[in-house]
């Protein structure tokens, strides 16, 4: 018999890698950067943490260094596109490539071993899926309740204009990369330490491809993130519980399920691409684009 329950905790359980990477990641699209490189942080983040923790045996001292190698490695992609001014698009693509490189480099020794157990929070649900769910509303009262968070948002609509009221669009965009990098960090450090317990190469297998989509999905909302994040948990959950029960369907189907899913959505979003800016659906103004004080 299906209890809905422990359906439910594995759906956040699932969704937790997701929400974290979309979350850091709709804060720096706010700000006018599209970071391609959330795959390349998560990795680097899914290393650090799960090195720390092995060493130190201590997983939440392993999540903090792993929000400290996801902002430390998102600090080169600010360097090409605040400082030398590199396309963003590319900028962003290349950080994932070396993220994933040099975790394949740096994560041999630690192939085979596991991660230290973490303890149970109430209800029985990790501390991290917890902190998590409590960072949706924080990042939207932050985004829509306060002045730095209207400052990002301005920074992100019109950066020339912010420019002109006084507003340092290279120190509010850089402080957005690195807190994105942070959370990418921290999605990567779940899988590694408390999803898998264990480190392999190429763990992340396509969450932060996923995390830019959910962020689409979500009209570049907090709310709507974590639906983007429950949507893919509930296809992962669905897709796990299929292959359990030995249902007779090709497992590579179902592995490409929450995939599929996510490609689903985002056409379903374009085919109703009504969105206007009165309704908040329309992405930032400057997304994408890189500023320079003296044009």
């Amino acid at each position: 018999m299906i209890d809905p329950l422990s359906i439910f905790l594995l759906l956040l359980s699932a969704s937790t890698p997701i929400l974290f990477a979309a979350l850091g990641e709709l804060v720096a699209e706010r700000a006018g950067i599209l970071n391609l490189g959330v795959e390349g942080m998560m990795i680097a983040g899914a290393l650090a943490g799960f090195a720390a923790a092995y060493a130190t045996g201590n997983p939440f001292l392993g999540f903090a260094v792993a929000a400290l190698a996801g902002a430390a490695i998102s600090l080169l992609y600010t360097l090409l596109t605040q400082v030398f001014l590199a396309n963003q698009v590319a900028s962003g693509l290349a950080l994932t490539l070396f993220g994933l490189g040099l975790a394949a480099m740096f994560g041999k020794p630690f192939e085979g071993v596991k991660a230290p157990p973490m303890p149970d929070g109430p209800f029985g649900i990790n501390w991290i899926v917890w902190l998590g769910l409590l960072m949706v509303p924080v990042i939207w009262w932050f985004l829509n309740r306060t002045r730095r968070g209207l400052i990002l948002r301005a920074v992100g609509e019109n950066h020339e204009a912010a420019h002109a009221l006084g507003y340092d669009v290279h120190l509010t965009r850089t402080a957005a990369i690195a807190f994105g990098g942070a959370m990418a960090g921290v999605g990567g450090a779940f899988i590694s330490i408390a999803t898998v317990l264990q480190w392999t190469e190429g763990m992340t297998a396509g969450a932060g491809w996923i995390a830019l989509a959910i962020v689409v999905f979500s009209s570049w909302t907090a709310f709507g993130v974590l639906a983007g994040a429950w949507l893919f948990g509930g296809v992962t959950v669905l897709q796990l519980r299929l292959q359990a029960a030995e249902v007779d369907v090709p497992v590579q189907l179902l592995s490409m399920a929450p995939y599929l899913a996510t490609i689903i959505v985002l056409v379903l979003i374009s085919a109703r691409q009504t969105y206007s800016r009165k309704a908040g659906g329309a992405a930032p103004g400057s997304l994408g684009n890189n500023f320079h004080a003296l044009r």
